[in-house]
């Protein structure tokens, strides 16, 4: 398996990049693909599929935007075809937790006759540093349509480590894990914190979700990602997925990071830095 490249999909993910890294240090050969690379991986171009996972036996799956909208288990059904006529023999897919769309998908993958894994991760504790909450930390105010409702923050070093695992012990094979950090905490909370480690204040404001879309209306933000958004957070954010779960440690016989050392080692890389951000711009 060592010999053969492991594909990745989803090369410049949150998590993709950092499994690539992770299994290349090991000295593994992966295969890094996105609709920008060559060759490319496009999720709106079926045609593009195949000529990646030819010579590969292993993948990192994950769906853009998300598994939760419509079209992701038709998209996963056709991919796992793809996988089936072209010599792939495992894939771990990234999922969520408690969305419709995403356990539809996760059903075809399971009931493939491939071997396979599935991920399922609360939300990212990255999502306060390299995605759409980064520019509200800069700012100094967090704007969110989310009140008290807590989440067990999942920190993206953790995702990858359980990916790399899972594609590396055949041992694992087979089997769903459910990524959460150790504790459950609302945006206030984890805004208290992040403030009070930075040493500045932060705010954090809640919105009616009809406000918060029609900002991102306004801010250009995709059509396709104003739907996510609004499911996410009026369906999927709605208590549900509270509990801490214990797939890090089962997989990788350590505890999941505490938000707090997430908080530290943002602040170490400077992304959180106003200044330094605005050196950089």
């Amino acid at each position: 398996m060592k010999n053969s490249p492991i594909l990745i999909i989803g090369k410049n993910g949150k998590t993709g990049a950092r499994v690539n890294q992770r299994l290349q240090d090991l000295g593994y050969t992966t295969r890094a693909v996105s609709r920008s690379t060559n060759p490319s991986f496009d999720w709106e171009n079926r045609a593009s599929w195949a000529p990646v996972i030819k010579g590969t036996r292993s993948a990192y799956v994950t769906y853009q935007p998300d598994l939760a909208v419509p079209d992701a288990e038709a998209d996963i059904k056709e991919l796992v075809k793809a996988a089936r006529e072209n010599g792939l023999e495992h894939i771990v897919l990234l999922s969520g937790r408690g969305e419709k769309g995403a356990q539809l998908a996760e059903k075809v993958l399971q009931e493939s006759g491939i071997s396979w894994n599935i991920v399922r991760c609360s939300w990212f504790c990255q999502n306060f540093s390299e995605s759409f909450m980064l520019e509200g930390i800069l700012d100094g105010e967090l704007v969110l349509p989310a009140a008290d409702t807590v989440e067990p923050f999942v920190d993206a070093d953790d995702i990858a480590d359980v990916a790399v695992s899972l594609l590396t012990d055949p041992g694992h094979r087979n089997k769903l894990f459910e990524l959460t950090g150790p504790r459950a905490l609302n945006f206030a909370q984890c805004i208290k914190e992040i403030s009070e480690a930075l040493g500045r204040p932060l705010k954090y404001t809640t919105v009616p979700i009809d406000d918060y879309v029609t900002s991102l209306r306004k801010q250009g933000v995709p059509e396709e990602l104003q739907w996510l958004l609004h499911e996410l957070f009026t369906v999927v954010f709605d208590g549900r997925n509270c509990n801490v779960m214990s797939g890090v440690e089962e997989a990788l016989g350590r505890p999941a990071t505490d938000f707090k050392t997430y908080v530290q080692k943002t602040i170490e890389s400077g992304v959180w830095d106003v200044e330094l951000q605005k050196q950089s711009a």
